[in-house]
């Protein structure tokens, strides 16, 4: 597929549908609650392990040069097909016990060729728009993150819609990326090096800026990853079990998917106008804002809620390109 915007729309598409397999489980930890009363520490480590495997993923793709040594569309598709068989197995797997976790640690690992990946292929079409090209790929990785509550939605109670639904998504990415073409800027990276990687705390600015995305990402996936479980408890204070079910679902894709994805165009298009540091700076001082605030709003009016999870929706992930 040839042009920049054909390549990247292609590219956006991959990211959504592969990463959909990043929440899937978590969208689904209500139902296996209920179904096999789960406890809270498993269904934490359902969430934790993705994001460990995630970090296991980015440094060891870094420490052997996977990215730059593995063309990248095809370290792409061999990512989203190994992650699209651990997240199918869990269908096979018992929901309490340990091999689920591995799978989900499998399945974060492989997003380390699938999202920083994405943003090196994406960087290849870049020109003075980097700051709005970015933004679209955060928000498509924003929206597919976003799609498993979606699909939990209108899936009814049968949790492994949802799963299979996903692995179905990621299939049809490791397909589809082979379509990518890399754009005009591409660059050899030189071997990795220690002394590099740790001048990203050697350096003021880097460090601020390092320190500045961890905190971001605490919030981030925190948000991300509790949100429906909150609203789900919340509205069953004030409706019955099936509507709070079905609109706390429905209300945390729109949240994270939706309102995500508008807080990554818009914060990208206006970075490049404005400034990387003053839309991160505005960005964080909303979503912060917004996270002491909505504890105080538990049980209370489901609209005041969801209005208030819309705008840390927007402003959680604006940040996230521009750091």
């Amino acid at each position: 597929m040839s042009g920049k915007v054909a390549s990247l729309t292609l590219l956006a598409f991959c990211q959504i549908a592969t990463m959909a397999l990043w929440f899937s489980a978590t969208a689904v930890i209500p139902s296996l609650e209920t179904e096999f009363a789960i406890g809270a520490a498993q269904a934490s480590l359902l969430t934790s392990a993705v994001q460990f495997g995630f970090v296991f993923g980015t440094l060891s793709s870094a420490f052997l040069g996977f990215a730059d040594r593995i063309e990248p569309k095809r370290f792409f598709m061999v990512s989203a097909l190994v992650a699209t068989v651990a997240n199918t197995s869990i269908l096979a797997t018992d929901p309490g016990g340990n091999a689920i976790i591995a799978l989900r640690f499998i399945t974060g690992a492989c997003m380390a060729g699938v999202y920083p990946l994405g943003m090196k292929m994406a960087s290849t079409w870049a020109g003075k728009d980097m700051g709005l090209l970015i933004g679209i790929l955060v928000g498509a990785v924003t929206l597919g993150s976003a799609s498993p509550h979606l699909f939990n939605a209108f899936g009814g109670v049968d949790w492994r819609f949802t799963l299979i639904t996903g692995s179905a998504c990621s299939l049809a990415a490791a397909l589809a990326i082979n379509l990518f073409r890399l754009g005009p800027n591409q660059t050899k990276q030189p071997p990795f090096d220690v002394q590099a990687a740790l001048s990203g705390f050697k350096i003021p600015s880097l460090r601020l800026a390092n320190f500045g995305y961890l905190g971001h990402m605490w919030e981030l996936y925190a948000m991300w990853a509790w949100l429906g479980v909150f609203l789900d408890a919340s509205y069953r204070l004030s409706m019955t079990g099936d509507e709070a079910t079905f609109w706390a679902r429905t209300a945390t894709f729109v949240v994270i998917g939706v309102a995500g994805g508008i807080g990554c165009l818009g914060a990208g298009y206006l970075a490049d106008r404005l400034g990387r540091t003053i839309i991160t700076i505005a960005a964080m001082s909303i979503s912060g804002t917004c996270a002491v605030l909505v504890g105080f709003l538990f049980g209370g009016n489901p609209v005041l809620l969801f209005a208030l999870c819309f705008i840390w929706g927007v402003s959680v992930v604006a940040d996230s390109a521009q750091l």
